[in-house]
């Protein structure tokens, strides 16, 4: 068995009932396509390739992909890399059809991955996936509540976040100082048309300024006061008041206010 690396954050799922659980909550047919983010010791890879999907492993860990090799042989592909580094699109146009995305995400980079499964969402149907609890309660949770933030509004506009279920500290070695829980992405074929890099930029920084009202966040971005007072919409608002559906509107009656300045404040 391959032993946990730390620098990798490492936690490998060992309890069997989760992991069929998890597979469970995919739905997979047998013609389906199933990516597998780092499948460690392969606690869901062999109930992935038990449903008969085609199943393909990214694994980073060079000792986890020869075992997995070893343990599964040709059932899986197995693609030995970063996984944010991987084109979810090439693989679309390899196997001819969106893919299911799985995986216990290590914690320091779940942000990351989510961001990668963002941008490549128009080849990915779901993700089912296990994080932090912590942060499954902030991808689902509702305007005017504490876990309410910035991956909350972005989680909600690319896709539709459904909390399934906890999984304890126990079901894992090592065992993690958090409890865990899983959550399922659906993306769907179309999103709300807007200027995406707008959008990225006054949710970031509203929410930079949490405290702030609407009114001085926006200002801190680079928009001129007097512009501020053109824009129909209540600015003395704060921005956990509001919901995705009220941030496409907010942003809608920005653009023609909207400068270089802005828009430059972040670099997505």
């Amino acid at each position: 068995m391959v032993a946990p690396k730390k620098s990798l954050g490492q936690n490998f799922l060992r309890d069997e009932n989760i992991a069929r659980k998890i597979v469970e909550h995919l739905g997979l047919q047998r013609d389906d396509i199933v990516v597998e983010i780092g499948p460690g010791q392969g606690a869901l890879t062999k109930h992935l390739i038990a449903t008969g999907a085609e199943a393909i492993a990214v694994e980073i860990d060079e000792r986890a992909v020869a075992m997995l090799k070893e343990t599964f042989g040709s059932t899986i592909a197995i693609i030995s890399s970063d996984v944010l580094v991987v084109d979810l699109g090439e693989l679309r146009e390899k196997y001819g059809r969106p893919l299911h995305v799985v995986g216990n995400i290590p914690y320091y980079i779940t942000s990351d991955i989510l961001f990668w499964l963002f941008e490549h969402r128009r080849n990915v149907t779901d993700a089912t996936i296990m994080v932090q609890l912590e942060v499954a309660r902030r991808l689902t949770a509702s305007p005017g509540t504490k876990d309410y933030g910035i991956l909350s509004v972005f989680c909600q506009f690319y896709a539709k976040p459904k909390f399934l279920f906890r999984v304890s500290s126990n079901c894992f070695y090592p065992k993690p100082s958090v409890e865990s829980a899983v959550v399922r992405l659906d993306f769907p074929r179309e999103i709300p048309p807007i200027d995406d890099r707008l959008f990225r930029t006054v949710v970031r920084g509203t929410f930079g300024k949490r405290r702030k009202t609407l009114f001085n966040g926006l200002r801190f971005l680079g928009f001129e006061e007097q512009d501020l007072k053109k824009v129909e919409y209540d600015l003395a608002k704060r921005p956990e008041e509001l919901s995705l559906h009220d941030f496409l509107a907010l942003v809608r009656r920005l653009e023609p206010y909207t400068n270089e300045k802005v828009l430059s404040t972040f670099s997505t």
